[in-house]
């Protein structure tokens, strides 16, 4: 059977996809291997996957903790140079131990991140196919497709096809530190150059894992693209003890910012102070970031947890105030559950606009975040029954959309060329 390398960050919302496809793999009787940093060790030993560690006296467990720490307090674009700067060194760290450890390890397909840009080269080094997994929203550019990392919205003209090409040239130069070390190594391969995003080696296949109605209508994809819609499988999740028998039978919202910018305070006392006179319970997840006694007089006395287990408490859930990361919004949607969406970085911007665009919520922009703005959004959501049809309806498309065992399809044919 196929020998599968992966290669994707270690943080919760590239992991919990890629495992996923990786456990349908499994269960298909494909061998899977990480190759990860250590922080994601205990994680992948403990859900039966394989797992390499690369770059282990350059990350240690100490130095990655103070890189989330302070990636946990940042917003914008300042935490998204922060957070080029920290996947530039991983890149070099990659591109320098892992091509030998898959040749090593016999592996037969790579797939990767559609973020870890090191990727492609890797697999051209080794020799090797490569499907590209877009666990974020997918970074492909389209002149009519407003950048990832915005909250335009989806309005095709020539003045904003203009506004597109012009962010996405500042989208490269941001990006330099990530393509500079790939250079590098491929420059001492022998190999042509990058210019822009991925395009080391085409992929054998690309997989996004939104479902198509979610998406901006696009227009330049690829014969190999496919939207297989989001790779949810609870077996792969780490489990955390929650008080259910806290839960008082009032009608649910749920509200997390995930599990990386998860220390911004005040939105957290915004959220409690917008729900703290509405009919419901709120359920606050921190995410780690910090623990529930640090902040002690939020008000209305929400059930505030350090851990949630979010796929269970959005099938009970009414409303999800989210940062808008791909999979809590798709997780949302899965359980037909509409949202009110805070977009902190990176591709939240983004996915916060296309979930205003499909009519499933209402996004507010950070710096214009206030108690009255959010419960005005909340109110509006739970009120108007229009958005919980529409997330119905994105429920449906995504039951449709193939998930896991659809992706993993596309991945075994890869395998058998």
């Amino acid at each position: 059977m196929p020998h599968y390398g992966i290669i994707c960050p270690e943080l919760s919302g590239h992991l919990n996809p890629m495992t996923s496809i990786a456990r349908e793999l499994q269960r298909r009787g494909h061998r899977t291997t990480f190759y990860q940093r250590l922080n994601s060790q205990k994680r992948l030993e403990a859900t039966g996957f394989g797992y390499r560690p690369f770059a282990v006296d350059e990350f240690t467990l100490e130095s990655m903790a103070g890189e989330q720490e302070t990636l946990a307090q940042l917003s914008g674009l300042t935490a998204m140079k922060f957070t080029v700067d920290v996947i530039g060194r991983r890149t070099a760290a990659c591109l320098r131990e892992v091509p030998a450890q898959m040749q090593e390890d016999k592996v037969d397909v790579v797939l990767v991140d559609q973020v870890c840009r090191e990727g492609g080269t890797i697999a051209q080094q080794i020799n090797r196919p490569v499907v590209i997994v877009c666990n974020a929203l997918m970074l492909n550019f389209e002149p009519d497709i407003p950048p990832f990392c915005t909250t335009w919205r989806f309005r095709p003209g020539i003045l904003r096809r203009l506004r597109n090409r012009a962010f996405d040239k500042l989208l490269q130069r941001i990006a330099r530190p990530l393509r500079a070390p790939i250079n590098e190594h491929r420059q001492k391969l022998g190999l042509p150059l990058l210019r822009g995003y991925f395009d080391a080696k085409p992929p054998a296949a690309e997989i996004s894992q939104v479902p198509a109605e979610f998406d901006f209508p696009r227009k330049k994809l690829h014969a190999n693209f496919h939207y297989t819609g989001p790779a949810i499988d609870e077996s792969v999740r780490a489990s955390h003890h929650f008080p259910f028998e806290k839960l008082d039978g009032r009608p649910l919202i749920y509200a997390s910012l995930g599990t990386m910018q998860n220390r911004l305070a005040p939105v957290f006392a915004a959220i409690a102070e917008a729900c703290q006179d509405l009919p419901y319970q709120l359920v606050l997840s921190l995410g780690g970031g910090c623990k529930p006694e640090s902040l002690p007089n939020l008000a209305g006395n929400p059930l505030v947890v350090e851990f949630a287990p979010q796929l269970q408490l959005l099938k009970r859930a009414k409303l999800c105030i989210t940062h808008a990361g791909l999979n809590t919004a798709l997780e949302s949607l899965a359980s037909a559950v509409p949202m009110v969406a805070i977009p902190i970085t990176n591709d939240q911007p983004g996915v916060a606009s296309r979930i205003d665009h499909c009519g499933a919520g209402r996004f507010i922009n950070l710096k214009k975040l206030n108690v009255s703005r959010l419960k005005d959004s909340i109110e509006t959501v739970l009120e108007n029954p229009t958005y919980a049809e529409n997330a119905k309806r994105m429920q449906a498309a995504i039951q449709k959309s193939g998930g896991p065992p659809k992706a993993a399809d596309i991945i075994e044919k890869v395998a058998l060329v």
